[in-house]
């Protein structure tokens, strides 16, 4: 075990006004509440703003990590943090305008990324196995980050990398790329998915495990869909009939109705087929990526979405819950042909509007709900998720 040391520094006079010892495994409380280990009595400081706990590995030793509560935010070694890995010399600032803290330990920290990671040994392991057949560890650890094992990379991109990890299930692993890191828009778009996945609670929703920073990069522990997202879906398979287009369209008006009722209302800001994942073993749908999200009241002006997705006051920097639905329409042409809606869009008497005269599976009611969706007034078009449902039940698939 490793002691931990707290230190509240007086900043005028540049010392220490008090200090707090401690001995894991009991976790530390601080704020302006009597009842904490670390009582700081401030304005900016919230009743339990910060915990600090200590996790042992399996492998011997642990390490200390702190996760914020407060409702002014806590920042580590300047950088504003969720959950983040405690190393000897941080120092921790409680708000902006509140109180800092340094952190000593009597112990350097574990090294959570082994060089030589662990490989089960067993033979006779079918090949691409995860698990060995034997023993059911995994065969083979890439990395480990935090207590997650790394068993391979899922997919990379300009924001960062996924992978697929194991601690006592499978999960995706979510790392921010170092150079995004640099960017206040790209950390603000990755906390703010952990954020609102933290918070929310849907079938239709990947499920949050986790947000963490280690070596200086921060990740998202989320649950595991087996599946493809819907613009892999058609890439690969063709378009797809009109019953089960529509059942899937209803099953996401299901779940941004659950986000649109949020208190304040969420708004997603990027439904489209990439972002709608179908899962393999009886296709239900998943709402993915919930970085662009945003709340109902807040400033806005930034433009966040898909071009051919996206609705006209989204566009303007001001999107509202009825942008969300709009997406639904060219996603809907998206699945019934496999060609980008934007190939039938045409400029009629009222704007640019679809034209879907050519497409045999769009029948005269599913051409009017199209329309409807797809008004380029907000309140001229279905005005809840539950509406737009009701109006596609009302489709004749046959």
């Amino acid at each position: 075990m490793k002691n931990i040391q707290i230190s509240l520094w007086d900043e005028h006079q540049n010392q220490i006004s008090q200090q707090w010892q401690f001995t894991p495994p009991s976790p530390i409380h601080i704020g302006r509440s009597p009842e904490h280990q670390v009582v700081i009595d401030r304005p900016s400081i919230s009743r339990l703003h910060a915990t600090i706990s200590y996790t042992s590995l399996r492998q011997g030793g642990g390490y200390w990590e702190i996760s914020n509560h407060g409702v002014n935010g806590t920042l580590v070694n300047d950088l504003s943090i969720l959950r983040v890995l405690l190393t000897n010399g941080d120092r921790i600032q409680l708000s902006t305008a509140g109180a800092l803290l340094t952190i000593q330990l009597d112990i350097a920290p574990v090294k959570l990324n082994p060089p030589n990671p662990a490989r089960c040994e067993h033979p006779g392991n079918p090949p691409d196995t995860l698990f060995c057949v034997h023993c059911g560890q995994p065969i083979a650890i890439t990395e480990q980050i935090h207590q997650y094992q790394i068993l391979k990379t899922l997919g990379q991109g300009g924001m960062g990398t996924t992978y697929l990890a194991w601690d006592t299930k499978l999960l995706v692993l979510k790392e921010m790329n170092a150079d995004m890191a640099q960017i206040p828009k790209a950390q603000e778009l990755f906390e703010r998915e952990a954020k609102i996945l933290q918070s929310l609670h849907h079938p239709g929703i990947p499920e949050y495990y986790d947000f963490f920073v280690a070596s200086g990069r921060k990740y998202l522990a989320m649950e595991l869909i087996h599946g493809q997202d819907l613009d892999l879906y058609v890439m690969e398979r063709g378009k797809v009939n009109l019953a089960q287009a529509i059942d899937w369209m209803i099953q996401l008006c299901e779940i941004l109705g659950y986000i649109h009722q949020q208190q304040p209302p969420l708004i997603h800001r990027d439904i489209k087929p990439a972002n709608i994942l179908v899962r393999t073993i009886d296709k239900r749908i998943f709402l993915l990526d919930f970085g662009a999200v945003k709340e109902i009241g807040t400033f806005g002006g930034t433009k966040i979405g898909a071009p051919d997705y996206m609705a006209p006051e989204q566009n303007n920097g001001q999107p509202c819950t009825q942008s969300d639905l709009y997406a639904i329409g060219p996603t809907l042409i998206f699945l019934l042909t496999g060609r980008n809606p934007a190939d039938f869009i045409e400029l009629q008497p009222d704007g640019y509007r679809f034209n879907l005269a050519s497409i045999p599976s769009v029948t005269p009611p599913l051409q009017a709900l199209i329309d409807k969706v797809t008004q380029r007034r907000a309140r001229d078009r279905y005005l809840t998720a539950a509406e737009l449902a009701q109006a596609l039940d009302e489709i004749d698939c046959k």
